[in-house]
């Protein structure tokens, strides 16, 4: 008799593994025919809630580099970054297909020349299948969702709006420098511009004073605006920062492993079935993390999330009404 197995058992439709939700590889591999290596660039830029349009000091919880610690440095060329950090992953992707991923800072907040050089020279580097662009959703302004939907009649671009929150005292809370009505609206000049740019929306999970409640009433939110791809990140507290301060102070408790795979396995059957969950936990630079230390074991939290779905009975998109 054949043995029973996760797989063979899995009720989710969009895999074809033991996944019960929709992964990036999987989306990866119906989209490119295949794995791609994501090339994180520095083109430079700051944010907002830096320069003091907004804010001054950036969000609570990020680094000088601006969530931008694994690529090389600003000062070199994009095509110089992008060469040398394929180079460096070549041992773990053995595929030439590539995507360029703008992840520092805020990769729209720049005059729109400015964005077309860095855009523009990324585009045509070898081996490129699409592009990653990190922004904002109050960094959308003039033709700047015009100039995305053209380079989306191009190749595959996805556009990722940080928004890590919907609840609006946590976004003042964090230093966010806007409220959720505005990323709603930066949201929906992204869809109105061309319904070929996928939308990832990014969530952080263990954010200062949320409960249980508040991040899934995020989760409900997002489910709502309907986002091609989602990321659900663990707040890590990184050295320098000033959660690190509130950390070392004693003011901010890091969320249970226990409880952030039981929050991520809540978020998932919460999420529409044909969103492709693109992360279910963020990386932070191993010598700067001081918190949660079971977030170092990303794989050991990913098995976990799996396994508690398996237990469940449950998979993407089993909750909604």
């Amino acid at each position: 008799m054949k043995k029973t197995t996760q797989r063979s058992n899995n009720p989710y439709k969009y895999t074809d593994s033991n996944k019960r939700y929709y992964t990036y590889d999987y989306y990866l591999r119906k989209t490119f025919g295949g794995k791609c290596a994501k090339i994180p660039l520095d083109a430079g830029f700051t944010c907002p809630n830096i320069d003091g349009r907004c804010a001054r000091g950036g969000c609570i919880y990020c680094s000088d580099r601006g969530s931008g610690d694994f690529a090389e440095q600003a000062t070199l060329s994009i095509s110089e970054q992008y060469m040398r950090v394929k180079e460096k992953l070549s041992s773990k992707w053995s595929t030439e297909r590539a995507i360029p991923y703008f992840q520092a800072h805020t990769n729209t907040y720049a005059p729109l020349e400015k964005l077309k050089a860095v855009y523009e020279e990324a585009l045509a580097l070898d081996g490129v299948v699409g592009m990653n662009i990190a922004t904002r959703a109050d960094c959308l302004d003039g033709e700047i969702p015009e100039y995305l939907a053209e380079i989306a009649e191009r190749t595959t671009l996805t556009v990722e709006l940080g928004l890590q929150s919907s609840n609006d005292g946590t976004a003042k809370t964090i230093n966010r420098g806007h409220d959720f009505a505005c990323f709603c609206e930066g949201f929906r000049r992204l869809r109105e511009a061309s319904p070929k740019i996928n939308i990832c929306v990014h969530i952080i999970f263990g954010l200062p004073n949320e409960t249980d409640e508040d991040m899934m009433n995020t989760v409900k939110d997002v489910a709502k605006l309907h986002p091609d791809q989602v990321k659900i990140h663990l707040l890590h507290v990184i050295k320098g920062t000033v959660m690190a301060q509130m950390y070392e102070r004693g003011e901010y408790e890091p969320l249970t492993k226990e409880r952030y795979v039981r929050l991520v396995a809540d978020a998932i059957e919460l999420l529409p079935e044909d969103i492709v969950i693109a992360r279910l936990t963020g990386d932070g630079m191993a010598a700067d993390l001081l918190a949660p230390e079971w977030s170092r074991k990303k794989v050991s939290v990913i098995n976990d999330i799996d396994k508690l779905l398996f237990e469940r009975n449950s998979w993407q998109g089993k909750r909604i009404q």
